[in-house]
């Protein structure tokens, strides 16, 4: 038997398929990493067809017991697969037909290539979202854990606006903020899996079938919560996996701004955060380097996944409704964007928990720059100061300690009161300094150690930890 002999749609064609276009239009590279999905749908069809009379018992268990057993050979790798049947839907089904004959012609009764490639797709996708989601939540995991450690505990260090250091903050609060951007990309990924988990198989080819199907009987056997209610949109619809790209890139975007604060912690001009010699490379020319190279290639990776993202965009843009066999250039670019992401997240958990920050550096950089002027501003406000007026003092006392040499908190009282009046008491150095700063914020979500202790608390119950 020729490849187009096998070939279920060629009856219509009165030449052979020329191999050169079998290679261009071959899938099956890239698509037999869906083939525990296309077998898992086909089962389900399968299951359905016979309950509703358009498979016998016997059929159904002949077929049955078949795609299990060509389940296990794909897994253990002995399956072979033929590029001339183009992808994995009909590599699957003419190995059935092989093993059942007449009872594996009738498993495509009433599905079509295009609801089936949109299941296994979608059946990919769900179950993609759930094991991204639980690698995100093992970066913070982490970091939590980062931030409960006793020596990190009480660590304080400058937070940075315009790449100026700005005010003192817990390095626990710094921490914590990326494990706030890291949990709105786990309900971005809830979010998307509700729009994932739709099925699509019934619809046909465009416009459904004539035969009894019972559509919702194969929902319920895959897990979908729904069946999708147009059969054209079915069979086009790929938004569910832009928008998994986006959450996606979402993750990339987060993991590069974090590892851009990482790559720049780790340099000696900051020295806040060694990176464990495990995650860090060398030089072949310069002996003394160690180069946060993992860290620079999560960022790098970041580029690769928004360009999936686009490729999707692109792909789908100028389609006419209805599927178009443009629609199989979009498993290399999802493919790839998840695949980029799991990396980087399972590096970025191993990074943080492996790593150790330098506190006592951080400490010293929390001084000469006057990061408690704030807090001298503000306890001017709690003495009656508007706060306009006690910025400009708290400006004017910063210009005078600057000429002098002096930290606020080294100011005496008289030059303080030379431009903050007699509203300034001895009590304000119970404010000054970075440490009592860090020990003063009370708003909610403020950088205080003690806000952080209560954050870490909640973070460690919302993570089961």
């Amino acid at each position: 038997m020729n490849s187009n002999d096998k070939k279920i749609w060629h009856g219509r064609l009165q030449q052979a398929t020329a191999r050169s276009v079998e290679h261009f239009v071959a899938s099956i590279s890239f698509d037999q990493r869906l083939a525990q999905y296309d077998i898992a749908g086909s089962r389900a069809h399968a299951r359905m067809l016979q309950e509703v009379d358009l498979l016998t018992e016997e059929e159904f268990a002949a077929i049955d017991r078949s795609l299990g057993q060509i389940a296990e050979e794909i897994a253990a790798g002995s399956f072979i697969f033929d590029e001339a049947l183009e992808d994995i839907h009909m590599n699957v089904e003419s190995a059935l037909i092989e093993r059942t004959g007449e009872a594996g012609k009738k498993l495509h009764t009433a599905r079509s290539r295009n609801d089936q490639v949109a299941l296994d797709l979608r059946l990919w996708a769900r179950d993609e979202a759930d094991a991204i989601a639980a690698l995100v939540r093992n970066v913070q995991t982490a970091l939590v854990e980062q931030a409960a450690k006793p020596e990190n505990v009480g660590a304080y260090l400058p937070a940075y606006t315009h790449l100026q250091p700005a005010q003192p903050v817990a390095l626990g609060h710094v921490l914590l903020g990326y494990v706030e951007q890291l949990a709105r990309d786990v309900e971005r990924l809830g979010d998307c899996r509700r729009r994932i988990n739709i099925l699509p198989l019934g619809a046909g080819a465009v416009a459904g079938t004539t035969l009894p199907i019972n559509r919702r009987r194969v929902a319920e056997l895959l897990g979908f919560d729904d069946v999708a209610r147009n059969s054209i949109d079915a069979t086009s619809d790929r938004d569910f996996a832009i928008e998994l790209a986006f959450c996606l890139s979402m993750i990339a975007q987060h993991l590069s701004r974090w590892a851009e604060d990482w790559i720049l912690w780790s340099t000696n001009e900051f020295r806040y955060f060694r990176v464990s010699d495990a995650y860090s490379t060398g030089s072949s020319m310069m002996p003394q380097k160690r180069n946060p190279d993992v860290l620079e290639l999560i960022r790098g990776k970041t580029a690769r996944v928004y360009g999936q993202l686009v490729t999707l965009l692109v792909l789908v843009k100028g389609q006419p409704h209805a599927y178009n066999r443009d629609m199989q250039e979009d498993k290399p670019a999802i493919f790839d964007a998840a695949d980029q992401v799991r990396g980087c997240l399972e590096l970025a958990a191993e990074i943080v928990a492996q790593g150790r920050f330098n506190v006592d550096e951080m400490r010293q950089r929390c001084k000469g720059g006057y990061l408690d002027a704030t807090a001298l501003a503000e306890y001017l406000v709690d003495r009656g100061e508007p706060f306009r007026s006690a910025h400009g003092m708290a400006g004017r006392i910063v210009a005078a300690c600057d000429e002098r040499g002096l930290e606020l908190s080294e100011a005496p009282i008289e030059l303080l009161r030379e431009f903050g009046g007699e509203r300034i008491g001895e009590d304000v150095f119970d404010r000054l300094g970075p440490e009592n700063v860090v020990k003063s914020y009370r708003s909610l979500g403020a950088g205080g150690s003690g806000l952080v202790a209560d954050e870490v608390k909640r973070w460690r119950q919302a993570l089961g930890m």
